[in-house]
């Protein structure tokens, strides 16, 4: 049977005693207290307005950039690839204005709904 080193069994239970000093240091500490500020109504659905025009912007972008590659490859004689490149365009404009619309309408509702609130 083998022994055990008495200088191994010393900085086990060193680093051992240090990891629960640290553990404890850690869950010592109280989470900061900062209140979130939830921006007012008016800036809610401005938000919310600029989204959905951002939206708007990058799908008509995307589209523009589809249409272009297809005019592209179709003046290459690609038209496979000009068909690719413009269904591809407007689907990911397509997904841009609809994501944009989508997270503008709610930013809009969530604005007018806590305007009611501070009215009523």
């Amino acid at each position: 049977m083998k022994s055990i080193n008495p200088m191994k069994c010393i900085y086990l239970m060193k680093y051992i005693c240090l990891a629960l000093i640290l553990t404890m240091t850690v869950l010592a500490q109280s989470p900061p207290n900062e209140a979130k500020h939830e921006p007012s109504p008016g800036k809610e659905i401005g938000g919310g307005a600029a989204n959905i025009g951002t939206g708007a912007a990058k799908g008509a972008g995307n589209l523009a950039k589809g249409a272009g590659k297809g005019a592209v490859d179709l003046v290459t004689l690609h038209p496979i690839n000009a068909a690719t490149s413009v269904g591809k365009g407007a689907a990911v404009g397509g997904k841009d204005v609809t994501v944009g619309t989508l997270k503008g309408t709610g930013r809009i509702g969530k604005g007018i709904g806590r305007a009611f609130k501070k009215l009523f």
